[in-house]
């Protein structure tokens, strides 16, 4: 035990979140190779390692810079378009399916990170409510612009067009967004093992950030706005860098979604998708990345496999245990009775640490 007594506890819990999910993997995995989970379960593997990306990225801009977004789900669907055209646009180029994901996904992630820079620029400049409904407002305006956008490709290069399909003026071409049918024809090479791994750099970046001088920077800016000005800490600045970087890891998740179906339509990236990543972040604990992780993954296989039956109040079950957690976390005698237990386990592992050094003096 005197070998971890000099390690930060912030290190030992980061090493306990990277566990969590490694432990996950290497569970799930094996027994999917096997055939031992059901088709339905195996189904749900990638749209949840998409959501937990989602929910850590948005807990970035929620949780530790302290803005209310409420259009995470434009930055997603930027993400799974631009990805879906880099693939496609790859195929007969890049023979290697998993080298064609990577690649999309950072070019997918790259549009959202622009896309982010675009908006946030104006955005950032405002505060609470505001901040929220222009961020919403966002959300529906990317979605309209796609389900106007009209896109192909043939041997002259991609072709776009915003009135109709038949206005992209090809020659043997195909069609890759077509309008609010969506995209068509994708290629199914999302897998279990990329979503790990984008999960791991997920936490990679959004924990070294935290711990880092930008992110002390931007959790300063949180706590207390004029206190951190009058230190010479730029606003605009640190804001943009965490709001990018949320932006970024929302496009890859985006890609690496949207490579789990054969065709997918803008709609799917709508105000709900946005709350419901949003009610993964509060209810895993604003600030708390773990808790993210273990809300999502519990929150989304919860309707899907035990109350499919249910599946239309999804939502209501949602906003029933969001007002749950809320009156609970802020009820003083809830609070009272977490320190009453806490000091009690404190205590007896106390006495416990002491009669095991008596037994060893003697």
């Amino acid at each position: 035990m005197k070998k971890f007594k000099n390690i930060p506890g912030q290190t030992i819990s980061d090493f306990i979140t990277y566990a969590i999910v490694v432990i996950a993997f290497l569970i799930i995995q094996p027994m999917k190779s096997a055939g031992l989970l059901s088709n339905s379960f195996s189904g749900l593997l990638i749209p949840i390692c998409t959501y937990i990306v989602m929910a850590v990225s948005l807990n970035l801009t929620v949780g530790i810079l302290g803005e209310l977004s409420l259009g995470h789900a434009g930055f997603m669907s930027v993400g799974a378009f631009s990805g879906i055209i880099a693939v496609i646009s790859l195929d007969g180029v890049v023979t290697s399916n998993i080298l064609r994901l990577v690649i999309a996904m950072v070019i997918g992630g790259i549009m959202a990170g622009i896309t982010g820079f675009l908006i946030g620029i104006p955005v950032l400049r405002l505060r609470g409510d505001y901040l929220a409904i222009v961020t919403l407002a966002f959300g529906e305006i990317i979605k309209n612009i796609i389900n106007c956008l009209y896109i192909g490709i043939d041997e002259s290069g991609l072709h776009f067009s915003m009135e109709s399909a038949a206005a992209l003026d090809m020659v043997n071409g195909k069609v890759i967004i077509n309008g609010p049918i969506g995209a068509v024809g994708v290629p199914k090479i999302s897998t279990f093992v990329v979503g790990f791994v984008l999960i791991m750099v997920t936490l990679i970046v959004v924990l070294n950030f935290k711990r880092s001088r930008t992110g002390r920077a931007v959790m300063a800016l949180r706590d207390n706005r004029i206190a951190a000005e009058s230190v010479g800490i730029s606003v605009t600045k640190y804001k943009l860098i965490a709001f990018i970087t949320s932006a970024v890891l929302a496009g890859m998740a985006g890609t690496l979604y949207a490579m789990n179906y054969t065709t997918l339509a803008a709609k799917k990236f709508d105000f709900n998708t946005s709350i419901l990543v949003l009610v993964f972040v509060v209810l895993g604990g604003m600030g708390n990345i773990r808790g993210s992780i273990i809300a999502t993954a519990i929150l989304y296989l919860l309707p899907e496999l035990i109350l499919r039956e249910f599946s239309d109040y999804r939502m209501l079950i949602y906003a029933i245990i969001l007002i749950a957690v809320m009156l609970f976390t802020n009820s003083i005698k809830v609070k009272q009775f977490a320190e009453g237990v806490k000091s009690k386990l404190q205590s007896v592992f106390k006495r416990e640490k002491n009669k095991n050094k008596g037994g060893a003096t003697e």
